[in-house]
């Protein structure tokens, strides 16, 4: 944190912060705001209005920034959600389907996060690009789920994407090859908000420009831009005069995340009479979750809690899989005539991230992000549903990859199910080292992706190969030390075994 904030919130933190804070404040918003009018002046003519709309948005931002005074939750206020705020899943699906399912699945939209690149899995472009199944990628599962959908009910359910300035070419140019699906595609950008220097607090931007050394001055601000942007892209208003009347959000690397007809019908035939403005699907946490963020009870209202947002001395009790026994899946429902009526508002409160980076030349940066979880809070009558562990299956690893390209789970219609031929329902923790780590060396250490069905645990550490139809049980171990190799047969089956030290295989 720099030194100017680190005074600012010092005096911000005393009661009654002083009247020079505020000089000082309102001088560093001028500031701001006189260096993105300079920006402004370098737009095209066709990016002005555009570009002026996220500025706004991002001044936005800003001065809640320097308004806000240490963690953004009292601790002591945290109470665990009422019973009936978070429904179980069988619940709902007790209920049945109505007959008019089609005239339900007609209210709906299907939009999917799309603005995230394929880096951290050392890919190029968008992630949704990446094959994760027989050749398909993030986004042919999607078209293939939400077709299926229309074929079967005779509806016309649409697909809306978020991009971000990241992934939106590359994205739209593979969209011509849907043309002929029966699937309506949309598209909206996220903001583009500049990132700003943190000793000073000034964006580093000189110009509009995205490419050169202007490239790593802006950021998409995190998903809870949707709101804004989904609305000033005008596409909120054509679906509420189509008729629409709730929107499904979710990351698009999330494979388990499909329209639920059980959890749709909810929303739009409610028991008790009264509609839900905004739904979020939680699950049990794992010790594999214990970061995720939870819904809690905070001052009358369900509010999510993420982990950067919890009190230091707190964040042991945060991760207890005992106390919050549930996370966040971010698969969210939420009714659009809500989102415009907040909108028009200015209503949606979403706590602040504060994500700092270093840029490649050194420079200290920090990027002002929001959730689109966060906003539950301002919706009124909301709902956890609490929903089976298989609606989370998220690939952000090849570790991830390497479960959902295996024979644990069959692929029907762009939906992953688990195989019935797995005799228990939990997934394999699997854990892939640093070679693994980008795509293409993990599918050349694959010669095909072994039978993983009774497979427990997986840990793999170093230089190591798998041929042909090998068969992993139990709990396996393959390490092989540095400047060591390990070759693992075609059709070897290691159930419950360490391997590790060298083992090479040649063709003679």
């Amino acid at each position: 944190m720099s030194r100017f904030v680190q005074d600012l919130s010092k005096a911000m933190s005393q009661d009654g912060a002083s009247q020079f804070q505020e000089v000082i404040r309102q001088e560093l918003e001028l500031s701001v705001k006189k260096e993105l009018e300079k920006i402004l002046t370098t737009a095209p003519s066709h990016e002005f209005e555009h570009t002026k709309k996220d500025f706004d948005g991002f001044r936005k931002l800003f001065h809640r920034f320097l308004q806000e005074k240490g963690p953004s939750v009292d601790w002591g206020k945290i109470q665990r959600p009422p019973e009936d705020s978070i429904q179980p899943y069988e619940k709902i699906k007790g209920r049945g389907l109505p007959e008019n399912i089609s005239s339900v699945l007609n209210k709906l939209v299907v939009v999917k996060l799309n603005g995230g690149l394929g880096t951290s899995m050392g890919c190029k472009g968008p992630k949704s690009l990446i094959g994760v199944r027989n050749e398909n990628t993030f986004l042919d599962l999607t078209v293939q789920q939400i077709e299926h959908l229309n074929k079967t009910y005779n509806t016309d359910v649409p697909l809306v994407l978020m991009n971000s300035f990241n992934t939106d070419e590359d994205t739209k140019k593979i969209l011509q090859k849907y043309n002929h699906c029966r699937v309506k595609i949309y598209t909206f950008n996220q903001s583009r908000y500049p990132r700003i220097n943190k000793e000073s607090l000034l964006p580093v931007a000189k110009d509009v420009s995205y490419s050169g050394e202007n490239t790593e001055a802006w950021y998409p601000p995190g998903h809870g831009d949707i709101y804004a942007s989904f609305y000033n892209s005008g596409l909120l208003d054509t679906f509420i005069g189509e008729g629409k009347e709730y929107i499904f959000v979710s990351n698009i690397d999330n494979l388990g995340a499909t329209v639920d007809l059980y959890i749709l019908n909810h929303l739009m035939n409610p028991p008790n009479g009264k509609r839900c403005e905004f739904v979020m699907e939680v699950t049990n946490k794992t010790r594999a979750d214990v970061k995720g963020g939870t819904l809690t009870q905070y001052e009358g209202k369900l509010r999510l809690v993420e982990i950067a947002q919890v009190p230091k001395a707190h964040v042991d009790e945060f991760k207890s899989v005992s106390k919050f026994k549930i996370f966040n899946t971010n698969n969210l429902w939420i009714s659009l005539a809500a989102v415009k009526r907040l909108q028009e508002q200015n209503a949606i409160d979403m706590e602040i991230i504060v994500n700092a980076k270093t840029l490649d030349g050194g420079l200290n940066v920090i990027q002002l992000e929001t959730a689109v979880g966060a906003a539950i809070k301002s919706f009124e009558n909301s709902l956890g549903i609490n929903v089976p562990r298989s609606r989370f299956l998220p690939v952000k690893t090849t570790s991830d990859l390497l479960l959902v390209m295996s024979n644990l789970y069959s692929l029907n219609a762009g939906s992953l199910t688990m195989s019935e031929k797995r005799e228990f329902p939990t997934v394999p923790l699997v854990k892939l080292g640093s070679s693994f780590t980008k795509v293409q060396d993990y599918l050349r250490r694959f010669e095909s992706i072994p039978d993983m069905l009774e497979l427990d645990h997986l840990t793999v550490s170093g230089d190591v190969t798998f041929g042909k139809n090998v068969s992993l049980k139990g709990t396996v171990i393959i390490i092989a030390n540095h400047g060591d190799r390990i070759d693992i047969p075609p059709g070897a089956v290691l159930e419950n075994k360490i391997v590790s030290g060298n083992l090479r295989i040649l063709d003679h």
